[in-house]
C-alpha cells in the first residue's frame, strides 16, 4: 500500500509500512533521548537539567533570596522546555521532595506535596532556589566544559550535560519509562560512592565484590531494610536485580510500631490498605490503626488484641506494601544510546566524564591565562618605556594611528597596543607596576602548571579524587536503608518467634489460649491458687498442658480423628481472659470434640504414638505415620460404638503403660505387649473394666516414679509404681484410690517424680501450682490428702506436672 504526499505541486510515492517504522522509530528515539532515560554522565533528564539551568541562569543560587515557581516554570517553558508547565512545575516539586530524592537538588519552601499523596501548592504560592549540592552539578559550565546546542527556537544555547561534580545517578537514582524499555536506578550513599570512585581510579581492575565492600547497596531517602544481599550483587553485576524492601519497625507494649516504610510507598493508602486487610479478616489480631507520624518521622500504630506481634507483622509484610520487590533496571543514555550497565560501568563512565571535564576545563584557564599572560607582556613593555610610550601616543593624530605605531614601534600585537591605549594612569604608579610583575610572574607558574595537568592522566585523576573527597566530606550522611544478610525465602514465620514455654488451656466449650509459665507463681500446699481463666456459666477449663512455641500440636477428637497446628498460632491471652474457640483455628466439622493434645518436635519414624480410649482400648503407631494431615484432619484410630479417645502421648523407647479409671483402679503392663498397628486401625484392649467404669488416663511411666492421683473433691496422695505390680494387658488391675464420699471419683493420675512441679485446675478455673515434694507418698488403697480446698459448688477437673515436660520439651 502506498501514500501519496503533495508538497509544492511534488507527488512523493511512499510505502506505508515503510513509513509508519520509519516514523515509530523516530517518535522512540525522540522519547529514548529527550524525554524518558537519564545520560550516564550527570544522571539528568533533558527536563531535569533544563531546570537547573534555568535556576542558576536567573541567580536563584542556595544564599539567595527564593523566587516564586511560577518565574522558573516561566523562564524555563520559554526558553528550554516547550512542553507544558506542569510538567516542568512537576519536576521542579520532585526534585525539592525529601521522601522521593535521596540527596535533594532544589530547596522549596512551601507546600511540595507530602509522602501520603497530597499534592504540592499551585507554582504561584511555593518558592524555590538552589541547593548547595546543585551549584557543585553546575560548577564550572562556563568553561567551555561541556557542548551547548541551540534551543528549540534557535533563540538560545542550552548545555547537553552538566559538568556534575558529584555522581548523581547513582546518590539520588532515575525511574522512567521509555518506548520498549525502562529504567530503574535506585539512590545511593553519597560516601560510598565516592569511595567507590576513588577506588575505582586507583585500582580500576576491581571487581564488583571489591566496589560492594565500600558500595553496600541502594540507600532510599525513606529508609527501611533490604533483605539479602543476592538481588544487589546480581544487579551490580549484570544491571538487572530485584531486591525485597520492608519497612522498619519496634515493639511497644506488644504493638507494632512502623517507623520507616518501604521507598515510593504512599503512606495513606498504606495505612488504609492495611485496615482492610484485618477488616476482611485477611489479617486477624489487628484492634486499631492510627497514624501518628508527624515533622520528626513517622510513626503507625499497629494495636494488638490477643495476637502474636511477629505473626501479624508477618502477614501485613505478606499482603500489603510494607513490604515491596523493587526491580533494579540501571539502564542510561551513552553517547545517546541507550544501554544496560554494571555498577562498575556506571562508575568509569562518569570517571570517563570528569576526565574530560577536568581537561576542557583546564585548557580554558591554560587559554585564558595565556591571553591574559600575553596582555601584561606588552603592557609591561610600556611600562619599560613610559616616557616613549606617552609620546608616541600625544604625537599621534588619532587612537588608530596610535595603535599602528604602537605595534610598529614595539612589535605589539593589536592586542597588546589596545590594552595599552585602554591603561589607566594610575598604573603607573610604582606600586601597581610591581602588581603587574607579579601577576605576570604567577600567571606563567599558572600556565606551567596547567600544561603539566594537561600532559598527566595521573594529575588529572589526582584532581578528580582531591575534589570527590572534598565533597564526601562536605555532603557525607548516614545510611538510611539497612541490609539483612538473610534472604527473604529464607526466613520462616517462626524463625520470628521467641522459644519459650507456654501453658495451653482448653475449656469444656472448645475454647483454647496460650499463656506463658511464669505467669503463675508457685504455691504451698493447700493453698487457694489464682484464677486462670474465668468460669463461664456451663463452661470451665477441662484440660491444660506445656509446650514450646516452636512444638505442633496434635489435636485429637473423641471421634478418633487427628488436627495439625504450631502453638505458636495459638493467640495469647492474659490469665482472666476465656480464649478462642477451637472451631476457628480448626476446620473440625462434625469429627467431635478435642480430648487429647501432643505437642511435637519431629515427625520421627522411631518414636511411636500410644493412644488409649474411654473402654480400655490402647493402640501403638508409628509417629511418622500423622506427619502429613489433611486440612479437615485424618483417622488416628478407628473406634468403637459408644466408645472414645481419651490420651495420646509419643514413647521414645519401650516403656510400661499404667491405665487408671474413673471408680479408682489401675492396671500396668509393658508396652512390648501393646503391638504396632497401622494408622486407621482399631488397637488392642488394655484393660478389662467393671460395669459402668471408665478410663480416665494413661501414664507412661518408670520404675523409679510415683503415681499422683486426684480426686474431684481435691484429695489425693502419691503412690510408688512398684504398688502396682506388672502384669501383661487385659486385666483389671488393682486398687489406685479409695473413691469414698469424702474423696468423689478420681479426675486425673499422673506420673510424677521428686523434683516435678503440678498444677491443679478447677471446674471454676482456680489453678495452684505446687510441688511434688509436698504431697506425702503412702499406700494404693488409701484416701489420701487435702490437695486443694474448693469451694462448696467447685470440683477439680485435671491435673498435669510442669518441670518433667519442659525439661523434655527443651532437648526436643
Amino acid at each position: 500500500m502506498e501514500i501519496i504526499n503533495n508538497t509544492d505541486d511534488r507527488i512523493i510515492k511512499r510505502d506505508i509500512e515503510q513509513e509508519m517504522k520509519q516514523s515509530y522509530l523516530d517518535y522512540s528515539m525522540s522519547v529514548i533521548v529527550g524525554r524518558a532515560l537519564p545520560d550516564v554522565r550527570d544522571g539528568l533528564k533533558p527536563v531535569h537539567r533544563r531546570v537547573l539551568y534555568t535556576m542558576w541562569e536567573l541567580g536563584l543560587l542556595h544564599n539567595k533570596p527564593f523566587k516564586k515557581s511560577a518565574n522558573v516554570v516561566g523562564n524555563c517553558m520559554a526558553r528550554f522546555h516547550p512542553h507544558g508547565d506542569m510538567s516542568i512545575y512537576d519536576t521542579l516539586v520532585r526534585l525539592a521532595q525529601n521522601f522521593s530524592m535521596r540527596y535533594t537538588l532544589v530547596d522549596g519552601q512551601g507546600n511540595f506535596g507530602s509522602i501520603d499523596g497530597d499534592s504540592p501548592a499551585a507554582m504561584r504560592y511555593t518558592e524555590v532556589r538552589l541547593k548547595k549540592l546543585s551549584e557543585e552539578m553546575l560548577e564550572d559550565i562556563d568553561k567551555e566544559t561541556v557542548k551547548f546546542i541551540p534551543n528549540f527556537d534557535n533563540s538560545l544555547q542550552e548545555p547537553t550535560v552538566l559538568p556534575s561534580r558529584i555522581p548523581n545517578l547513582l546518590i539520588n537514582g532515575s525511574s522512567g519509562i521509555a518506548v520498549g524499555m525502562a529504567t530503574n536506578m535506585p539512590p545511593h550513599n553519597i560516601s560510598e560512592v565516592i569511595d567507590g570512585l576513588i577506588m575505582l581510579i586507583d585500582a580500576p581492575e576491581a571487581d564488583v565484590k571489591e566496589i560492594m565492600n565500600l558500595i553496600s547497596g541502594p540507600d532510599f531517602p525513606t529508609g527501611g531494610t533490604i533483605c539479602g544481599r543476592g538481588g544487589i550483587y546480581e544487579a551490580y553485576k549484570t544491571g538487572k536485580g530485584k531486591i525485597i524492601i520492608r519497612a522498619n519497625h519496634i515493639m511497644e507494649k506488644g504493638n507494632i510500631i512502623i517507623t520507616e516504610i518501604p521507598y515510593m510507598v504512599n503512606k495513606s493508602e498504606l495505612i488504609s490498605h492495611i485496615a482492610e486487610l484485618a477488616k476482611d479478616k485477611k489479617i486477624e489480631g489487628i484492634f486499631d490503626i492510627r497514624d501518628e507520624s508527624d515533622k520528626d518521622g513517622i510513626r503507625i500504630v499497629i494495636e494488638l488484641k490477643n495476637a502474636e506481634p511477629e505473626i501479624v507483622l508477618n502477614q501485613i509484610y505478606k499482603h500489603s506494601k510494607l513490604q515491596i520487590s523493587y526491580g533494579i533496571i540501571m539502564l542510561a543514555l551513552v553517547n545517546n544510546v541507550p544501554k544496560i550497565l554494571a555498577l562498575k560501568d556506571i562508575l568509569h563512565y562518569f570517571i570517563e566524564h570528569r576526565v574530560e571535564i577536568v581537561r576542557r576545563r583546564t585548557e580554558f584557564e591554560l587559554k585564558n591565562a595565556r591571553e591574559k599572560t600575553h596582555i601584561l607582556e606588552g603592557i609591561l613593555i610600556a611600562l619599560d618605556d613610559i616616557d616613549g610610550i606617552i609620546a608616541l601616543i600625544r604625537g599621534s593624530k588619532d587612537v588608530g594611528d596610535a595603535r599602528k605605531q604602537l605595534i610598529g614601534e614595539y612589535s605589539l600585537s593589536e592586542k597588546q597596543a589596545v590594552a595599552i591605549l585602554d591603561m589607566r594612569l594610575q598604573r603607573l604608579t610604582s606600586l601597581e607596576q610591581e602588581n603587574v610583575r607579579k601577576e605576570h610572574s604567577s600567571l606563567l607558574s599558572l600556565i606551567e602548571e596547567l600544561v603539566s595537568i594537561l600532559g598527566s592522566d595521573k594529575k588529572i585523576l589526582d584532581i578528580i579524587k582531591q575534589e570527590l573527597l572534598s565533597l564526601k566530606k562536605e555532603y557525607r550522611d548516614e545510611r538510611r536503608t539497612k541490609i539483612i544478610e538473610e534472604e527473604l525465602g529464607s526466613i520462616e514465620i517462626e524463625d520470628l518467634i521467641e522459644k519459650e514455654n507456654s501453658i495451653i488451656t482448653i475449656t469444656r466449650q472448645g475454647y483454647i489460649k496460650r499463656i506463658p509459665v511464669d505467669t503463675y507463681i508457685q504455691q504451698r500446699r493447700g493453698g487457694k491458687g489464682i484464677i486462670a481463666a474465668p468460669s463461664k456459666e456451663e463452661d470451665f477449663v477441662s484440660d491444660f498442658f506445656v509446650a514450646n512455641t516452636h512444638d505442633y500440636l496434635l489435636f485429637f477428637t473423641d471421634k478418633g480423628m487427628v488436627h495439625w497446628m504450631k502453638v505458636y498460632k495459638i493467640p495469647v491471652a492474659s490469665r482472666q481472659a476465656l480464649g478462642k474457640p477451637v472451631v476457628n483455628l480448626l476446620e473440625l466439622g462434625d469429627n467431635g470434640k478435642i480430648t487429647a493434645f501432643v505437642p511435637v518436635r519431629g515427625f520421627l519414624d522411631s518414636e511411636y504414638l500410644l493412644m488409649a480410649t474411654k473402654k480400655g482400648i490402647v493402640k501403638k503407631t508409628r509417629l511418622s505415620a500423622y506427619s502429613n494431615p489433611r486440612r479437615k484432619g485424618i483417622i488416628s484410630i478407628t473406634l468403637e460404638p459408644d466408645d472414645e479417645l481419651i490420651s495420646s502421648m509419643i514413647s521414645h523407647s519401650n516403656q510400661e503403660i499404667v491405665l487408671a479409671t474413673r471408680n479408682g483402679m489401675a492396671v500396668r503392663f509393658s508396652e512390648e505387649d501393646v503391638r504396632e498397628t497401622g494408622r486407621s486401625s482399631r488397637g488392642v484392649r488394655g484393660i478389662t473394666l467393671n460395669e459402668g467404669d471408665t478410663v480416665i488416663s494413661m501414664n507412661l511411666v518408670e520404675p523409679t516414679d510415683t503415681l499422683f492421683t486426684i480426686t474431684e473433691n481435691g484429695y489425693g496422695k502419691r503412690t510408688k509404681i512398684d504398688d502396682y505390680r506388672l502384669i501383661g494387658r487385659r486385666g483389671k488391675g488393682v486398687i489406685n484410690i479409695d473413691c469414698s464420699e469424702r474423696n468423689g471419683k478420681v479426675s486425673s493420675v499422673i506420673d510424677v517424680k521428686e523434683n516435678d512441679e503440678i498444677m491443679v485446675i478447677t471446674r471454676n478455673g482456680v489453678l495452684i501450682r505446687m510441688q511434688v515434694s509436698q504431697i506425702s507418698v503412702i499406700g494404693r488403697n488409701t484416701q489420701g490428702m487435702r490437695i486443694i480446698r474448693l469451694d462448696s459448688d467447685d470440683k477439680v477437673v485435671s491435673a498435669v506436672k510442669i518441670v518433667e515436660e519442659m525439661q523434655s520439651l527443651t532437648k526436643n
